[in-house]
């Protein structure tokens, strides 16, 4: 029995949309998140939602500690003793903030419904994973399928960098078990057409760096020719780590070396879809793209590593910007890196390049922290089959295999904790879904599709657990 629009437009989508109503921002993005509670509010819906599924002598969870946010757990114990280990099934239910106004008629915390396609803050990224977890394994009980041991691991700080998983993974080793299997369901598509496998991940770096150069502002008039301007001491730090003009990155120990296979994945992904991460960006009139189109921009956004100014202080409004040399400038610099550089790596190297023979000795003040990514180990023959058979039966058609640009902080730390683990990394992030900018969207049909492959993987890891033993 396969899961259909109407099965998930009953059993989810009213609390889904409840979900999407709850401003639970990320703590990074909302310094009273606690205070706030609606964190809170949103666990606990997800909770009593949980708690309300026909899953027999399942173990449901909200585990809580002072000072971290909540992780929401689901145990649900195996349907045959011969299959060994557990397969965790990944999500999170903290949100980005709205970023900015909305598209007229829609609203990050007002859930509007347009055909099969739904727009509100957080509920693509990723407020469907726990709706996708539970009704798959539903789907694969009525159906009579058997499955290992699953654990539904839901945290809520994954939009900040998951700080708290460290310490959750510790304090649920039990709960987790002999982990085998991962499934994370926090990443993107290329079309809403197939199942997506992202096979890398790129690292995050963000630095703030700060540039002093007074005690207190001077009239630019007298200062100016004599203080060298903050701003201008930030440019040429800058121009130490990126080309301005190709945007490439000049720091050689961010810039390894890509694996020819996933060359080769992009190559195939760029000889049918043409250039799909140019001709998703809703860019202004006549604006050119960096890269080439097709392979090489696929490249560029999944092992490229790069530098985005997204935050700045120090700088008044323009509309109230006197004539002043301004004592400082604060800029907030997030790097995306390359899946196969560690962070402290990252961190070390910028932070040297920004330190190091400052000009005209101003004052430099770096901090900041990062997050390595992520490659894919190679699937085991028994996933890449299953996988196929999945993609083919829930979408009509083969699956497809892609990096991401973005980065998913749990899959690299799962990696390092559970050596040989494998990976299925997937999710529902394709075309105008605008995962973290305005207008943020979930296609149905891909939440169905996605949730059926999910029964369909769970089961068959079963079946080659049984093989094996």
């Amino acid at each position: 029995m396969t899961l259909t629009l109407g099965d998930f437009e009953r059993d989810a989508l009213p609390t889904l949309m409840e979900f999407g109503r709850i401003p639970n921002i990320s703590p990074a993005y909302e310094a009273n998140w606690l205070e706030l509670g609606h964190m809170d509010r949103a666990a606990h819906l997800l909770l009593e939602w949980a708690r309300s599924r026909p899953l027999p002598g399942a173990e449901i969870a909200l585990h809580e500690r002072e000072g971290r946010t909540p992780v929401l757990t689901v145990v649900v114990p195996s349907t045959d003793p011969a299959v060994e280990g557990t397969v965790v099934l990944y999500g999170h239910m903290d949100k980005q903030p709205p970023l900015g106004d909305w598209s007229e008629g829609l609203s990050p915390f007002e859930p509007v419904r347009r055909s099969d396609k739904v727009y509100a803050r957080g509920l693509a990224d990723d407020g469907y994973s726990i709706f996708s977890s539970l009704l798959a394994i539903e789907a694969l009980q009525r159906r009579g399928g058997t499955h290992g041991r699953l654990v539904v691991f839901i945290e809520a700080g994954e939009e900040s960098g998951s700080p708290d998983l460290e310490a959750w993974l510790d304090d649920l080793a039990l709960i987790l078990g002999d982990v085998r299997l991962l499934i994370c369901l926090d990443s993107g598509a290329l079309t809403y057409d197939r199942l997506w496998i992202t096979n890398s991940l790129r690292g995050n770096t963000r630095l703030d760096v700060t540039v002093d150069v007074l005690e207190r502002g001077q009239h630019s008039g007298s200062a100016s020719g004599v203080v060298p301007s903050s701003f201008a001491v930030l440019r040429a730090l800058l121009d130490r780590i990126e080309d301005s003009v190709t945007g490439d990155i000049k720091i050689a120990e961010l810039v390894p070396a890509i694996p020819a296979s996933h060359v080769a994945a992009a190559a195939a992904v760029a000889a049918e879809f043409g250039d799909v991460a140019g001709d998703e960006q809703p860019i202004v009139a006549g604006l050119r793209l960096q890269g080439e189109p097709g392979a090489d921009r696929l490249l560029r956004r999944t092992w490229g590593t790069t530098l985005s100014v997204v935050g700045a202080a120090g700088m008044p409004d323009v509309s109230v910007a006197g004539n002043v040399l301004r004592a400082s400038t604060t800029l907030a610099l997030s790097f995306r890196t390359p899946p196969s550089v560690p962070a402290d790596v990252a961190i070390d190297v910028l932070t040297k390049a920004l330190t190091t023979d400052v000009p005209y000795n101003a004052k430099v003040t770096v901090t900041g922290d990062g997050a390595t990514g992520w490659v894919s180990p190679d699937l085991e023959p028994w996933l890449a089959t299953a996988i196929e058979k999945a993609s083919r039966r829930a979408f009509g058609n083969p699956a497809g295999f892609a990096g991401e640009g973005g980065t998913i902080p749990f899959l690299a730390t799962l990696g390092q904790r559970y050596p040989g683990v494998a990976f299925l990394a997937t999710g529902v992030l394709g075309p105008n879904s605008n995962a973290h900018g305005i207008d943020e969207m979930l296609d149905l049909p891909m939440a169905v599709g996605v949730t059926n492959v999910v029964a369909d993987v769970v089961e068959a890891y079963a079946a080659a657990k049984r093989s094996a033993s």
